[in-house]
C-alpha cells in the first residue's frame, strides 16, 4: 500500500465510500445470500482498493499516454490546415 503522503494513494469521497460499501453489501446478498457487515464491507473494499486500485489506476496512465501519443504522432494530419499559395 502506498505511503499515506504518496501522491498516487487513491482517495474516496465519503459519499462515494458509503455508496460503494452498500453495493458491496447489496452485492454479496445477491451472489451469496448473506448478509455482510458494514464493517466487513469496509474491509472489502478497503481491501480492493490497496489490492486493485494502483493497477488500475496505471493501467488508465498507460492507456492515456497511449492515446496522447498516437494523436501527437499524426498530430500535422489531424489539425494541418492547407495554406493558399
Amino acid at each position: 500500500m502506498p505511503a499515506p503522503d504518496s501522491p498516487l494513494r487513491i482517495h474516496l469521497s465519503e459519499d462515494r465510500r458509503r455508496l460503494l460499501i452498500k453495493e458491496i453489501m447489496a452485492w454479496f446478498q445477491d451472489e451469496y445470500d448473506e448478509s455482510l457487515s458494514e464493517f466487513r464491507a469496509q474491509g472489502v473494499l478497503d481491501f480492493f482498493i490497496a489490492a486493485l486500485g494502483p493497477a488500475v489506476y496505471n493501467q488508465g496512465v498507460q492507456d492515456a499516454r497511449g492515446y496522447l501519443q498516437d494523436k501527437l504522432a499524426d498530430l500535422e494530419g489531424e489539425v494541418y490546415e492547407p495554406e493558399r499559395r
